[in-house]
């Protein structure tokens, strides 16, 4: 299986508190690659400190337009900073806004609550305490303990995609002579997988209470993955399937991550894995 996507961690979400935004003159403008548009050291009185300890201030405000709710896929242009203007991460320079699905933890976490406290249209300054940012883990350019200053667009609002499990009772179980246990839940027509092939796969993986640890659906876009590489029952489950599939495989520890933590401690050593697998492409 490919490298784990950043687990999707289901947690409660940080909501800001309920202060009204003010609007304040500004250089930024959309699209703008300016470096230095912003004097982020003296935020001026019109910063706002939320009760987590985020700081934001509003360049530009669109009244009435779109707010994202928990769980929506928004569009994000940013400018990342560290205290003395270092930039350490620009979206305006690859072109294309960030996206991410609000509230997942997929970003930090003063990221989730400063979002949602824009309309589609905003821009803003969010001034991240490290409590809310890497805390005192260095990230590449950024030191350890770092205070995060983001100059922020909120560009677009999308409803969420959720993840249904698949319907795989009624369907008699298979057992491989390795202890692989699968369900077929659709069977396709296509090609199939071959060891060493490209394939592109959406999957959605389950711990044995449910729970789930990891998923490609809500990125709405499948993985591209070669067999053989990854989890050896995920390989040898791919190599039963044609594209079009979709099968449900139940993979002993022995076909896991055997006695070995895995996803940062999210799934536990001597874990039995169950994974929701549609072959969208054989290349």
């Amino acid at each position: 299986m490919p490298k784990l996507i950043d687990l999707m961690f289901i947690v409660a979400f940080f909501f800001a508190c309920n202060t009204p935004q003010k609007a304040v003159s500004s250089k930024v403008e959309k699209g703008s690659n300016a470096s230095a548009s912003i004097n982020i050291v003296s935020t001026g009185p019109d910063t706002i400190t939320t009760l987590s300890g985020l700081k934001y201030l509003v360049f530009r405000h669109k009244g009435g337009s779109e707010k994202p709710n928990y769980a929506d896929k928004v569009s994000v242009n940013y400018r990342g900073k560290l205290s003395d203007g270092t930039i350490f991460d620009d979206s305006y320079k690859r072109g294309e806004p960030f996206e991410f699905q609000l509230g997942m933890r997929k970003v930090i976490r003063g990221w989730d609550e400063g979002i949602a406290l824009l309309s589609v249209g905003d821009s803003a300054l969010l001034i991240i305490p490290p409590s809310l940012g890497y805390g005192d883990i260095a990230r590449g350019g950024i030191p350890a303990n770092s205070t995060l200053y983001f100059e922020v667009e909120l560009v677009k609002v999308k409803e969420p995609v959720f993840v249904n499990e698949y319907i795989w009772q009624n369907k008699p179980p298979h057992i491989t002579s390795s202890g692989l246990k699968y369900y077929v839940v659709k069977e396709g027509s296509g090609n199939k997988a071959y060891k060493g092939g490209i394939v592109k796969i959406h999957y959605t993986g389950y711990l044995a209470d449910g729970k789930m640890f990891e998923t490609t659906i809500l990125n709405e876009t499948p993985v591209e993955y070669q067999v053989g590489t990854g989890l050896p029952g995920l390989d040898e489950g791919l190599l039963l399937m044609h594209q079009g599939s979709k099968y449900r495989f139940i993979v002993p520890p022995i076909l896991g991550y055997g006695n070995v933590e895995a996803g940062g401690g999210l799934i536990p050593a001597n874990s039995i894995l169950t994974f929701d697998c549609e072959l969208v492409e054989v290349k």
